[in-house]
């Protein structure tokens, strides 16, 4: 079983300045819960349990988040409202949290190699919080990959079809197809033009990762925007065939904008109410 969940969470979230210019983007709420609980009760329901943050400045909120506030606690001490916070209670009771800083912001690859130290040599899972993925009456996401890692043992992406003239906001793959749901990747192209697209399958913020995955970064040069890619990392596994990308069931929310955001929360809340 893969027990270590990596979360890079260094970035700034411009896109929703000024509301993150001193709060953390993952802890915006989607109804009554930040984005990077959403990610951790994920990452836990599929029995990763260590829970490793990339983190930076500014970002303390995180930590804070899944840590006991004794204040807060006693202060509803016996009234309805210690209800509410029962689900995170469960997440710090069985969860392990670790964090590492990332000092400069070079890329989703230069932050999946800072988490290195906290991640060690065995294979884990990657969640980017703001794309929250829900799968009612179903396996979650990660739990969906876990089961193609047990079976495959190598590199899974979440990839899922997104519309031509969106493409180039994406990682996208090309590849063999195993089943209807599975890909061998031999191909991934980071953010191209509608033209360039080998197909319309993009990679979304899930990944399941072998240990390789950080010999391969270092090795790595900067690619698109002078950052580590860490598309342009896996291309070098898939050329092995050492990369699987999964159609997974269920539905993903880009949180990360503005849009995705406002239609997270207007769907959260009608399954709420």
């Amino acid at each position: 079983m893969i027990r270590k969940c990596l979360f890079p969470a260094a970035g700034y979230g411009t896109r929703f300045l000024p509301a993150t210019k001193a709060m953390p983007k993952e802890m915006l709420p989607i109804v009554d819960k930040p984005l990077i609980q959403y990610g951790v009760e994920e990452a836990v329901s599929a029995g990763m349990k260590n829970i490793c943050m990339v983190t930076g400045r500014g970002k303390r909120a995180l930590a804070d988040h899944f840590d006991t506030s004794y204040e807060l606690e006693h202060q509803i001490k016996g009234s309805a409202k210690e209800a509410m916070l029962e689900e995170i209670r469960g997440l710090i009771d069985q969860c392990i949290f670790t964090y590492t800083r990332q000092i400069e912001m070079l890329g989703l690859g230069h932050a999946v190699l800072t988490g290195e130290a906290l991640v060690g040599d065995e294979p884990f899972g990657v969640i980017l919080a703001d794309d929250l993925c829900i799968n009612p009456g179903g396996d979650s996401v990660m739990q969906q990959m876990a089961k193609i890692y047990e079976e495959h043992n190598c590199c899974v992406v979440a990839i899922e079809e997104v519309p031509m003239e969106e493409i180039y906001k994406y990682g996208v793959i090309a590849g063999e197809k195993i089943n209807d749901d599975l890909y061998r990747i031999t191909d991934m192209v980071e953010k191209p033009s509608a033209d360039e697209a080998p197909t319309n399958l993009a990679i979304i913020g899930r990944y399941i990762l072998t240990p390789e995955i950080f010999d391969v970064i270092r090795n790595t040069p900067p690619g698109l925007g002078g950052e580590i890619q860490l598309t342009d990392a896996l291309l070098h596994m898939a050329k092995e065939g050492k990369v699987l990308g999964y159609r997974f069931k269920g539905q993903r929310y880009d949180c990360g904008s503005l849009e995705g955001f406002v239609k997270a929360t207007n769907a959260f809340y009608e399954m709420k109410t």
